[in-house]
């Protein structure tokens, strides 16, 4: 019975043991034989020197397979893992180690005198110092008494506060999940990520977890390649990337550099985005020079482990247009409810409320926030039925395609009228020779102000 991520990864490392499961660059990788050795030489050592059970370990590793490697290894002990950006001020990340309350940090040598330098009073797992034997009986213990339902990791995202919040995520949703990702877009062995996202966002669950699942093969982008967009879809041609899964500000960098002028990517087959709206007029760039692709944009908030709806692009859009979410993951049911708590019509503007396995468990020793945002379902009077409460507003359109149409907090009422920065943000974008915008309102004075370099919007020129 599959019960855990780590089944799946076992599962294909028995089918493809000598095949690469991770790699940095052409000299770099790792086969899947290996991958599991090492992780499970981590989640060995967890459970030997630490007796750590269903326990939260940090992860303070720079983007590498050694982070792929630490996490996994905290999978196979039983325990769920929080992935620290090495980047990120002390103060954020004092807030999450006071929130998370971790038994057991874990890094590896280049980090290692960073996380000294934090001075928690914590244990230190170096993973480069860890002598290369496994306790498969002791693991094979801890497999036995992991259920589906247990928690696999931890994200922490800002929030609408700026206080870090954690993202409780179960092995059961990572699952869901990933089986519809593999499903809906054709993930099998022959394909090719290139990663670009970092893996404590919650987009890389989506390339990360369906690549050990499907026995594919995983590029991890080097983070300068997007500061150099020719070199960029020359390291994807190298490694034959053929899928990609990235957010919209790393494929506007290609078109906005006019990349495709120079050099075009020769195996890509699938494109796929997520995480902030795809400007319209980048996009049709992309088609047009590469009009044989598939285009998907995804949508969902880390509290669904990543994405709850999507929409592969099947027709023409002009640049003032904007794409819809399209309608909810397999599996997965997304209800608009209106102020009134009832159900909203076609063309009618309402919260969007997501219901299934890929929902998360919470927010991690934070029950206030999580019983404000993961209710019971008020269209349902007869048992508890548990929502999460997203924040966003949609609607659907005459397609039955859901369209997003900005936070619910980020709504202004102005001179009588209910406005989506979000909506106006959209518009500019489409105006040629503007890359990006950033639409707020001035309260104090009571204007609405766009910010693009020179540009500003007041309330007399709106």
């Amino acid at each position: 019975m599959i019960k855990s991520i780590t089944d799946y990864l076992d599962i294909t490392c028995n089918k493809y043991p000598e095949k690469i499961s991770f790699a940095e660059n052409e000299n770099v990788f790792i086969t899947y034989k290996d991958f599991v050795l090492k992780s499970k030489v981590i989640g060995s050592n967890i459970v030997e020197e630490y007796n750590l059970f269903k326990m939260p370990i940090m992860v303070f590793i720079d983007k590498s397979i050694n982070t792929l490697l630490s996490m996994f290894g905290v999978l196979y002990s039983g325990n769920f893992y929080t992935i620290v950006d090495v980047t990120s001020p002390k103060n954020r990340i004092d807030s999450i180690v006071n929130t998370l309350e971790p038994k057991l940090i874990i890094t590896d040598n280049k980090n290692i005198d960073k996380v000294e330098e934090l001075q928690y009073d914590l244990p230190i797992l170096n993973i480069e110092e860890l002598k290369y034997k496994t306790n498969e009986k002791l693991l094979n213990e801890v497999k036995n008494r992991v259920i589906d339902t247990d928690a696999a990791y931890v994200l922490f995202t800002s929030g609408s506060t700026g206080v870090p919040k954690g993202s409780v995520i179960s092995h059961k949703s990572v699952i869901e999940y990933t089986s519809w990702f593999k499903n809906a877009f054709n993930i099998n062995s022959k394909t090719i990520f290139g990663n670009q996202t970092p893996f404590y966002f919650s987009m890389s669950i989506s390339d990360v977890f369906t690549n050990i699942m499907v026995g594919s093969t995983l590029y991890i982008i080097p983070k300068v390649c997007f500061s150099f967009p020719v070199k960029l879809i020359e390291y994807m041609n190298v490694n034959k990337i053929n899928t990609i899964y990235w957010v919209p500000s790393a494929l506007c960098i290609v078109v906005n550099m006019k990349t495709f002028d120079y050099v075009k990517p020769k195996y890509l087959k699938k494109v796929l985005f997520a995480g902030e709206v795809m400007p319209m007029p980048q996009l049709n760039i992309w088609r047009r020079h590469l009009p044989k692709l598939m285009y998907a944009n995804l949508f969902g908030p880390t509290e669904t482990t990543d994405i709850c709806t999507y929409y592969v692009v099947n027709r023409e859009f002009k640049d003032n247009e904007t794409l819809p979410i399209g309608k909810p993951c397999e599996n997965t049911d997304i209800l608009i409810i209106k102020d009134d708590n009832t159900l909203a019509s076609v063309g009618e503007v309402g919260e969007l409320y997501v219901r299934g396995s890929i929902v998360g468990s919470g927010y991690y020793n934070n029950s206030e926030k999580t019983n404000s945002t993961f209710v019971i379902n008020p269209l349902n009077n007869a048992y508890p039925e548990i929502l999460y409460k997203t924040g966003d507003l949609g609607k659907y359109n005459e397609y039955g395609e859901i369209e997003y149409l900005g936070r619910k907090d980020f709504q202004i009422k102005h001179m009588g009228y209910r406005i989506e920065l979000g909506e106006i943000e959209t518009n500019i974008n489409s105006i040629d020779g503007i890359i990006s915008s950033c639409c707020i309102y001035d309260t104090k004075n009571n204007l609405i102000v766009l910010s693009k370099q020179d540009y500003q919007i007041t309330k007399d020129a709106t």
